[in-house]
């Protein structure tokens, strides 16, 4: 009879046993799940260099967190979907993010068109979009869940002025830009700039996104007999329009935006690029400790120099990661979590802190570059020799 109990008694403590280790391990297994930031951006497309700069920066960061633990014994992950920064596809994004619980945060599109048309679903779900390439004046102005760590356009434009009127000595210009919101809205504030440094602008001249052939915008740009030119485009068109200047042989100065710089720009530009002025908010040849100790990870990891849009992915996981450590996964508190959290370290800016009104970072700083011998390099203050 006993050994009958016994037999029957055996079965059911293995299977409370089991029930008891079911109970404990779901816990565990639960905490060890991924947080997840979602991407859009580029991954084909004219703008895909830039999403595999993103890649690479976002890569290196996550070896970091994950390889010191995670977040609170988590790892932290992304999902990259590609927009192609297309308008129409950010859009069927966000709403895919939104709508996936999984999701914190998300991070991007790369062109603020691309951002603010998926804007108005990421508000209303209360999902944070950081649009960490996003220099439009009114990207953060779409509501409390926009952040960015761009400079924006109203303090990037003037500088690029300054640098071109004051600095390089360009007194009448010639302004190509793309003719897009961002295109529009850049040129004017850097006209105004320029205006109020004193400069003239005898001619603007704007191009579609797939515009390809530049010749009879360049023939105006001519007539209107410049000292110099400003390009307010991506690496893609920008390597083209300086291709195409030195076919029609205008040899003048040219000062291009920030958004030129990429090693895609000297790619596509080959010698027509060279002697290009433009500006950046990071150069791995900057000697700042911070600085020097990303550029030496990262080409230990990829056997190459960093550029400002690995560098800024890298900064904005990293920055990601502090924020949901000390304030949760919460998409709520991560908002919350932005406005509050102070000088997290920072290769672009050091340190960063938000101003809780712009939802912008405070202290944004840029550095002058010129293309010489097919790099970019600091600009030593050389002035141009026009032929």
């Amino acid at each position: 009879m006993k050994r009958r109990i016994l037999l029957r008694t055996v079965p059911l403590m293995k299977i409370a046993a089991a029930l008891v280790f079911c109970m404990l391990a779901a816990p565990l297994a639960k905490a060890a799940d991924p947080i997840l930031l979602g991407v859009s951006g580029p991954l084909t497309g004219p703008n895909a260099q830039y999403g595999a700069q993103w890649k690479m920066g976002f890569d290196l960061a996550l070896d970091q967190i994950n390889g010191a633990g995670g977040i609170n014994g988590r790892p932290l992950q992304y999902v990259f979907e590609d927009s192609q920064s297309d308008p129409r596809q950010s859009v069927t994004i966000a709403q895919k993010f939104v709508n996936d619980p999984a999701i914190v945060a998300e991070l991007g599109d790369f062109s603020s068109p691309a951002s603010m048309a998926a804007s108005p679903i990421y508000q209303r779900a209360g999902l944070v979009q950081f649009g960490f390439t996003n220099s439009h004046p009114d990207f953060t102005k779409g509501g409390d869940y926009m952040w960015s760590t761009t400079v924006n356009q109203s303090d990037e434009q003037p500088a690029l002025a300054h640098f071109a009127v004051k600095q390089i000595g360009m007194k009448r210009l010639a302004v190509i830009h793309l003719n897009t919101d961002w295109g529009r809205i850049s040129k004017d504030i850097f006209v105004k700039a320029a205006k109020e440094d004193g400069a003239e602008v005898v001619a603007t001249e704007g191009f579609l996104p797939d515009e390809k052939d530049y010749r009879s915008t360049l023939v105006r740009v001519r007539d209107a007999k410049p000292d110099g030119i400003i390009i307010i485009a991506y690496y893609a068109d920008g390597a083209l329009i300086a291709r195409q200047l030195r076919s029609a042989g205008i040899k003048l100065p040219v000062a291009a935006v920030s958004s030129v710089y990429s090693p895609k720009f000297l790619e596509l530009g080959g010698d027509a690029v060279e002697g290009i002025y433009t500006k950046a908010n990071f150069f791995p040849d900057d000697p700042r400790p911070e600085v020097q100790a990303f550029v030496k990870i990262y080409q230990a990891k990829y056997g190459k120099d960093p550029d400002t849009f690995s560098a800024v992915a890298y900064d904005t996981v990293i920055l990601m990661s502090e924020v949901i450590k000390q304030y949760g996964t919460d998409r709520k508190a991560i908002r919350d979590g932005l406005a509050s959290i102070k000088d997290v370290p920072n290769v672009i800016y050091g340190k960063v802190t938000f101003d809780p009104q712009t939802r912008r970072v405070l202290g944004a700083k840029t550095i002058n570059l010129v293309v010489k011998n097919g790099k970019f390099t600091l600009w030593d203050g050389t002035k141009p020799v026009v032929n």
